[in-house]
């Protein structure tokens, strides 16, 4: 594993953890608007990465396609 995916699997979890800690912040105080915008950032990180995967996944399958 090459120190480039070890930084992004890094962004990745700390990223969790904060919008994980964020929305147990928000029940804590009991705050619907935290609850619901942590959630949507959970859910947008979420989206994001599973695009990005796609989207590299066919970039691969171009590049293997090509080589023949």
């Amino acid at each position: 594993m090459n120190s480039r995916t070890i930084i992004n699997r890094t962004i990745i979890l700390s990223v969790f953890v904060i919008a994980g800690y964020l929305l147990a912040r928000s029940f804590y105080y009991g705050s619907f608007i935290g609850i619901v915008l942590a959630l949507v950032a959970i859910a947008a990180w979420s989206l994001f990465l599973y695009k990005l995967n796609k989207m590299q996944t066919e970039k691969e399958g171009e590049e293997i396609s090509e080589s023949y």
